[in-house]
């Protein structure tokens, strides 16, 4: 029980998947420029992100590794991975059209969000048991959920800011980010 614990935390803030392993940074910088679509995408990367490490897992324990496809891995991870995205958006267009309208975009790019592919694929390499991959994708989705809530509540309060003209926008965000990503590198410590 410990040991998933510390798998939490470490996902979560200390090995966070933007700050600190700079990965899914596209849908980070355009969808966190408000809560509500920062919350549903991070909702969304979760599910996705915890199914397709669940189905990845599977796939290459009892499909890839038996039969000595394992050089297929990443064109069946992306399969897979595309596979689910669809099911997510079709059952999103269908419940929540608000929520599906404002993450516009961004919700297919799901599917190429290298931090989900990054988690199936480190998952793989570093041969963790299945329930030890499926705490390790959920607590690195919800960093990864983290990162999205944190950054959009300081763009709606640089709204609010005296922001100098040609530093609006993205040149602030990504400034932020990178001000943050330092921030959380500081939960690893100093190596020396």
């Amino acid at each position: 029980m410990l040991e998933y614990l510390a798998i939490i935390f470490s996902a979560i803030l200390v090995n966070n998947i933007v700050f600190a392993q700079f990965l899914g940074i596209c849908p980070f910088i355009g969808v966190s420029k408000n809560l509500p679509s920062a919350l549903g995408m991070g909702a969304a990367v979760t599910f996705v992100m915890a199914v397709a490490t669940a189905v990845t897992w599977l796939l290459q324990h009892y499909v890839l590794m038996p039969l000595g496809l394992v050089y297929i891995q990443t064109i069946a991870f992306i399969l897979v991975i595309a596979v689910l995205v669809q099911m997510l958006e079709i059952v999103m267009k269908k419940t929540s059209p608000g929520l599906y309208a404002a993450l516009g975009v961004f919700l297919p790019l799901i599917t190429t969000n290298c931090a989900v592919l990054g988690i199936a694929i480190i998952v793989a390499q570093k041969d963790f048991g299945f329930v030890y991959s499926l705490v390790y994708a959920v607590a690195t989705a919800l960093g990864f959920a983290l990162a999205l809530t944190i950054m959009a509540g300081i763009r709606s309060q640089l709204e609010l800011a005296d922001v100098p003209r040609p530093m609006r926008g993205v040149p602030v965000a990504l400034i932020t980010a990178g001000i943050l990503a330092m921030a959380f590198m500081g939960f690893a410590g100093i190596k020396l």
